[in-house]
């Protein structure tokens, strides 16, 4: 780890401030300039080939970022005043503004309020639009590179991917196959087609639609099948996650994340006109904290153990939350009422022609079978409440709104539980069963033998 240096240059080190895989970002004193500024310091090291080959990439991402930051002045765009490049490192002296990351506010549990995210965006859209029109394209869009502040001051950083596309030839230009986040790249970037503004406005239009779900449009188990996703799938509505999103607000994400790109907003002017229409709209600006109890409480228990936070967020929304007195009839033998609900706390018993079967405690699941019966529909058995009771009730018409993967998770969990209580009825009926008359003394009389053809 190399030790914080007293001077970059001419500018006096205060403290580190920030680290990536290639930089590390000190705050620092300008002899000439009475505000602190940021200095973002890149060491080279041309011991490996491979390292040399690295920082000839980082050299030509640096002067891409000096040719940007000639080229822009903007509120919301970082300022750029000086660069320099040594035979073993290189620094660019920045703008310092004391904010942080989008990155925080994109988790269910720390969403912002409506208006303060689209405010945030409307920005970013106008920021976009004038880098555009002085020829730059972003190409690396995401929340780590937008910063904001408590005021909601927004500033867009790290254009060293940038694409100056004001330039003629290929070769001049700062393009590098594969640049950009891939989970905010658009189709035509993945696909390594030629870029315009188009492409930031799809990122920036990702970046939306995790601020206000808390997850991103398209979740992947490997790369290849994530930018499968991007390329052909459709991602669920926004609506269909968080439900204080209105209908206009869908229309926007969707025409931002348009795959078509004569169906994508042409510019970043239009994508934020019709973000101020919605804005307008909102007239309840005050900010009520997320209660977090319930969310606490399924987070810890098992039968949600698979589940990503958002999915639980998903099921809180779609759920019903009810308290119930002992002895209170929740279910009836033979309805086809297909609800059924997850035990928080108290004891549920279960009957079969008025013959106790079971008694669930909390963590566990009343009703299931009805729903995962796709021909019969049914409910089984009777349940009723043991004690003073707690349960999320769900209905299959709210948990089919849904995203997939919730779904998916659901049904899993479920079909192992059901697998789990009829290996446990297998057991408990053996008891009372007469001897198999298969099985020798010494054991099996034959074994199956697999035979390979």
């Amino acid at each position: 780890m190399n030790k914080t240096p007293e001077f970059v240059g001419k500018y006096k080190i205060i403290r580190e401030i920030g680290r990536g895989a290639t930089a590390t970002v000190y705050l620092a004193e300008n002899p000439h300039y009475p505000e602190p500024v940021a200095v973002k310091l890149i060491r080279f090291d041309d011991k490996a080939k491979d390292e040399a080959k690295w920082n000839r990439r980082l050299l030509k991402l640096l002067r891409a970022e000096m040719d940007v930051s000639k080229r822009l002045d903007h509120p919301n765009i970082i300022k750029i005043f000086d660069t320099a490049i040594e035979k073993e490192y290189a620094y660019i002296v920045m703008e310092y503004f004391p904010g942080s990351t989008l990155e925080q506010y994109c988790s269910f549990q720390k969403l912002l309020p409506l208006h303060r995210t689209i405010g945030i965006i409307f920005k970013c859209a106008m920021a976009l639009d004038y880098a555009y029109r002085q020829g730059i394209v972003h190409r690396d869009i995401k929340p780590a590179n937008i910063l904001v502040d408590e005021k909601d001051n927004v500033k867009i950083t790290d254009f060293g991917l940038a694409l100056n596309i004001s330039k003629k030839s290929d070769a001049d230009s700062t393009f590098i196959m594969g640049v950009g986040s891939p989970a905010y790249m658009s189709p035509e970037q993945i696909k390594g087609y030629p870029l315009n503004q188009k492409t930031d406005l799809f990122s920036l239009g990702v970046v939306l639609f995790h601020m206000l779900t808390g997850r991103l449009p398209f979740r992947a188990k490997n790369p290849a099948q994530l930018i499968y996703k991007i390329i052909n799938a459709e991602p669920p509505s926004v609506s269909q996650i968080n439900a204080e999103v209105p209908e206009q607000l869908d229309a926007i994400i969707r025409k931002a994340r348009e795959k078509d790109l004569y169906s994508r907003y042409k510019n970043g002017a239009d994508f934020a006109k019709d973000l101020s229409a919605v804005r307008y709209k909102i007239v309840d600006d005050k900010s009520v904290p997320m209660d977090t109890t319930r969310f606490s409480v399924l987070r810890k228990m098992s039968f949600f153990t698979e589940f990503e936070d958002v999915e639980i967020w998903e099921i809180l929304r779609i759920s019903r939350w009810r308290r119930v007195d002992s002895n209170t009839l929740l279910l009836r033998e033979g309805d086809s009422d297909q609800r059924f609900g997850l035990i928080v706390d108290g004891k549920v018993e279960l009957s079969v022609d008025g013959h106790r079967v079971s008694e669930l405690m909390a963590g566990e699941v009343f009703g299931e079978l009805a729903y995962l019966d796709l021909l019969d529909r049914k409910h089984p058995h009777t349940a009723v409440s043991v004690s003073t009771m707690t349960y999320i009730e769900l209905n299959p018409a709210a948990l089919s709104l849904a995203t997939d993967e919730c779904q998916e998770a659901f049904r899993s969990r479920l079909v192992t539980m059901v697998a789990q209580r009829l290996g446990a009825a297998y057991r408990e009926l053996s008891k009372y069963g007469p001897p198999a008359e298969r099985i020798t003394a010494s054991g099996f009389g034959m074994e199956l033998q697999l035979v390979d053809n």
